[in-house]
């Protein structure tokens, strides 16, 4: 699992220092601080694979706030074969809450 960890670590921010991360105006104003504070733009675009899915893909998924707020903390990678396994990230509730309605409200 260490060397995983490492491998996840390497390749964001790989990706981040070659310039491939999503822009800010990707999300809107009131997202934006959020996707900030916990990183997201480094692995995740809005309509565009990134080092993780895009968030409409996502989307497609229709999973349920709670389970995207699960998945925040706790990432299934044989959710997403193909892409390399999510870090469990540390997010409030509340701050979760709002990525994952904001995920669910893309078409």
């Amino acid at each position: 699992m260490k060397n995983i960890s490492k491998l996840i670590l390497t390749f964001v921010f790989g990706t981040i220092a070659f310039g491939f991360q999503a822009k800010a105006e990707d999300f809107p104003a009131d997202i934006k601080p959020l996707m900030t504070k916990y990183t997201c733009f480094a692995c995740h675009k809005v309509d565009a694979r990134l080092v993780g899915p895009a968030y409409k893909d996502v989307a497609k998924k229709k999973y349920s706030v709670d389970k995207i707020v699960a998945l925040i903390a706790k990432p299934q990678p044989s959710n997403w074969p193909g892409y390399p396994p999510m870090a469990p990230m540390t997010v409030p509730k509340d701050d979760a809450v709002k990525l994952a309605k904001y995920i669910n409200s893309l078409k």
